[in-house]
């Protein structure tokens, strides 16, 4: 339990803080997840075009600190190889 005023405060920004991030990661899953869609569909083109907005979204996540710049370039390098593959 916060007892100083400074630490109510710490306590009330972390709330918002862990608000703003919960909302964040959920973008990044559901962009993610259509990526997936879009390659079990086996459609090319379609899983190109969601791959290029969800490398956007996992880049700015990585820059806000949400996740980890190598985990979000983990999943970026992953997914295109499997969206390359449905090219072969």
């Amino acid at each position: 339990m916060a007892n100083t005023s400074s630490a109510k405060k710490a306590v009330r920004k972390i709330a918002r803080r862990t608000e703003i991030n919960r909302s964040r990661r959920s973008r990044v899953n559901s962009f993610l997840r259509k990526v997936e869609e879009a390659i079990t569909a086996g459609n090319r083109d379609s899983a190109a075009a969601v791959l290029r907005t969800a490398e956007s979204e996992l880049m700015r996540a990585a820059g806000k600190g949400v996740v980890a710049k190598r985990t979000a370039s983990r999943k970026v390098s992953r997914l295109t190889a499997r969206v390359q593959a449905l090219h072969a």
